[in-house]
């Protein structure tokens, strides 16, 4: 009976969108040896981030885990995602660690979802590392940060034992990692990663398990091998793996016959950045295996002679939601490769399948709820398919309500705002507007560019569309983090203020002549030679009524000549480019997004003018029935 693997570490990174966790991963792979010198990895930044969307945006949206030999031992390090729409990720992801390592900017310290990664860290009981990173930035203050992450572990510990960690102080980019704060010019300081190494080897507990019982691993994601089809991923937390095994899946906990039997073709662990083949494998280990068709993220993999689920991973409920169904604009098909409501329907329930954290339901007529956690994790997903070559459309995100007791509760979130003290009036009056309750106000001392730190509770249904209004209104001197704290009844509120839009009455070519008068009116989405279509959306009301004009509109032709300034046409001021998280929260009730592989367009649910009008009288007759039966 072997009840633990000792020269196996697992360990899982947390901390903040761009805090560091990524570079630091880069550079425990090069400092470790995983590729040659001449390999082209040894010069890349952001090794894992390889998707396209994650080098763009420059977040981590999936959790990866590599692996890498230091001295006799093999660490496992999990790289989760830091923005709080990916919590689902972060959740599956730390049950397969024994301890974690909190990375924490030295500049801006904890942020909101650093407490919440950490308190499910602290929850599952694992082993704490911090290291404090971005000790040479401009105002880095280690000293304070450190201050604020004792407080924070006061805050959230559950045992005694988790107040004690060591504490190490990094220029992760550099790959510098120091036992104690360098003193004198950090540029000259000399360092490298054996501090954090040694630190994990001795600190982080080794994995735990009985050998001697029956197979138990539960399915934290999966992977897809063009030759042997299906990967299932998991941490082996009972008995050993083999070629050959008759195993089976379990993914519900009141039916074990609902169950998928299949055979291990392969075992694979990882080598860096690669998978290694195994004949077997053991307590602690992080797999992928091959043999069996599941997708039951969540399921427990056992042996098929004694089926045992184990306890299933928690998720955070899903907050924000949005509509998607089949594309019904007039240029229905000119962009995208699949456009059918039976090709969207495969592709959301194949996301369904794969991401836990997404909750995909469906609608009437065809169409697909889809719920997550934020606006971001949502146009992450749009942004993925339409680059697969999808077509579709998208109504206005809405909050996702909570029965509890038979009434309804909606989530509230912690909102923290760090912005230049000369836009805090911006930020005061946004979020007075938003019915936000501020909790507390911090100001830096010292720095030329004074910061303010806003703290607020805010409902998340007023959160929507927040931050497209202020990055423009602080000229993007705003960092912005929030994260859900809890669940409140609902009350009525109105509804937010938003402009009226502009509306194309025509379908056609957008000319510089018609565009030059109506950005008198507004500000357009649109530039010349741009096609629109009756009922698109062009721009934004300087007023808050809709406003139909017409863009193709050309100047009469005459027998006067014309003089050269009406020939040039005064220049036309610069648009507002429509992009999918400007779209989603702009997106009105009666609005919807049309998102093809080249083109978004906003557009009015009904296109033409009597059937707005129809609508609208409609709605009128029903709100004053519904208001004559309340009394």
């Amino acid at each position: 009976m072997d009840l633990q693997n000792t020269k196996l570490k697992n360990i899982a990174i947390i901390a903040h969108v761009d805090h560091g966790k990524t570079t630091l991963v880069d550079a425990i792979l090069r400092q470790s040896h995983i590729f040659r010198e001449n390999e082209e990895k040894m010069t890349e930044d952001r090794i894992l981030d390889s998707n396209e969307l994650e080098r763009e945006k420059g977040i981590t949206i999936k959790a990866k885990n590599i692996a890498v030999n230091y001295k006799d031992y093999r660490i496992n390090i999990i790289d989760t995602p830091g923005h709080a729409d990916f919590g689902g990720e972060v959740e599956r992801t730390l049950n397969m660690a024994d301890g974690c390592l909190l990375l924490v900017d030295a500049q801006e310290g904890p942020m909101p979802q650093t407490k919440f990664v950490l308190k499910k860290a602290l929850e599952l009981g694992l082993q704490p590392i911090v290291v404090i990173n971005k000790i040479d930035k401009n105002f880095a203050n280690p000293e304070r940060t450190l201050d604020l992450v004792n407080d924070l572990f006061l805050t959230l510990a559950t045992e005694e034992s988790q107040l004690e960690f060591p504490v190490f102080y990094a220029i992760a980019r550099e790959g510098k990692v120091f036992a104690e704060m360098p003193e004198g010019d950090l540029t000259v300081a000399k360092g490298d990663i054996t501090p954090l190494m040694e630190s994990i080897i001795e600190k982080v507990p080794s994995p735990k398990g009985d050998s001697s019982e029956p197979l138990q691993m539960q399915i934290s994601s999966l992977d897809h091998d063009d030759h042997l089809g299906r990967l299932l991923i998991g941490r082996i937390s009972r008995g050993t793996i083999n070629i050959n095994d008759n195993v089976i899946v379990i993914s519900s906990d009141n039916d074990l016959e609902k169950k998928e039997k299949g055979t291990i073709r392969k075992i694979y662990v990882r080598d860096g950045l690669k998978y290694q083949e195994v004949q077997e494998a053991g307590i602690g280990e992080i797999v992928a295996v091959a043999g069996v068709e599941s997708t039951a993220i969540g399921g427990t993999l056992c042996i098929a002679s004694k089926p045992e689920k184990l306890p299933t991973i928690k998720i955070s409920e899903p907050s924000v939601q949005i509509k998607i169904e089949a594309n019904t604009s007039p240029f229905l098909g000119r962009d995208g490769e699949f456009v059918t409501a039976k090709q969207i329907q495969q592709r959301l329930e194949k996301e369904g399948e794969n991401n836990i954290s997404l909750k995909i339901s469906k609608a009437d007529a065809g169409a697909y709820f889809v719920a997550g956690r934020g606006e971001l994790q949502l146009s992450i997903l749009l942004e993925t398919m339409r680059r697969e070559g999808f077509e579709f459309q998208v109504r206005k995100p809405e909050v996702v309500y909570t029965k509890i007791n038979g009434k309804d509760y909606e989530p509230l979130e912690e909102l923290v705002i760090e912005v230049n003290k000369e836009y805090q009036g911006v930020v005061n009056v946004a979020l007075n507007a938003r019915k936000a309750e501020l909790l507390n106000i911090e100001q830096s001392q010292g720095d030329e560019n004074e910061q303010v730190t806003f703290t607020y509770k805010i409902l998340t249904r007023n959160l929507l569309g927040l931050r497209n209004e202020l990055i423009p209104a602080t000229k993007g001197n705003i960092v912005m983090n929030n994260f859900l704290i809890d669940h409140v009844r609902v009350t009525p509120q109105p509804e937010i203020f938003r402009k009226g839009v502009m509306i194309s009455m025509d379908t056609g070519v957008a000319i510089g002549y018609s565009l030059n008068t109506i950005q008198e009116r507004g500000d357009l989405f649109i530039e010349p030679s741009t096609q629109v279509y009756e009922g698109m959306i062009i721009g934004i009301n300087k007023y808050e009524n809709d406003m139909e004009v017409n863009p193709t509109k050309s100047r009469q032709k005459s027998a006067v000549r014309m003089k050269h300034d009406e020939i040039t046409q005064t220049a036309l001021k610069p648009i507002i480019p429509v992009t999918l998280d400007f779209a989603l929260s702009f997106l009105g009730k009666d609005e919807i997004l049309e998102v093809t592989p080249k083109n978004l367009r906003l557009r009015k649910q009904y296109l033409t003018s009597h059937e707005r009008a129809w609508s609208k009288r409609k709605n009128l007759t029903e709100y004053a029935k519904k208001q004559m039966g309340m009394s």
